[in-house]
């Protein structure tokens, strides 16, 4: 067995800086979106990609790609909007197994209604705490991360 490569100082300052700020940005993001329309940030980011999409609509395993969720996760999470009259499911014609998630016209105005409050928590937690510099170097580096293979 190989000898593992640990951390040196910067890839461990690194390493915890970005645990902490994830944790914080992301407990942030959730009291507010709880406080204000009701919503866990995976609900919300739901209706984001939901939204996006041609027709409001996308199948349960795209939409799980998509979030990186797994797909007991994003049942749960769509029963739970599907329960408020946000989301509802249809099959798919062309498969028996396939199932799409579908944005209600009640899903997108809890979105519009949702989304001021999400950004400005956005920018007071995140955006506004950097300069533009740090945030392009934030943007490629997350981007680089973001669009890797997903391991197997």
């Amino acid at each position: 067995m190989n000898e593992p490569r640990w951390l040196d100082e910067l890839e461990m300052a690194a390493w915890k800086g970005f645990l902490q700020a994830w944790h914080r940005v992301n407990r942030c993001l959730d009291q507010q979106l709880k406080q204000d329309a009701g919503l866990s940030h995976p609900q919300y980011e739901i209706l984001v990609h939901l939204a996006a999409a041609p027709g409001g609509e996308l199948r349960m395993t795209e939409l799980a790609e998509r979030l990186i969720a797994s797909k007991s996760g994003l049942t749960y999470q769509v029963g739970q909007l599907e329960k408020r009259g946000l989301v509802r499911r249809r099959a798919c014609p062309s498969d028996v197994r396939g199932v799409f998630a579908v944005l209600t016209d009640t899903g997108r105005e809890t979105l519009r209604e949702a989304a001021p409050g999400h950004v400005e928590a956005v920018r007071e937690v995140l955006v506004d705490v950097l300069d533009r510099e740090q945030l392009a170097v934030l943007a490629e580096a997350f981007g680089k991360v973001g669009h890797r293979p997903r391991p197997s």
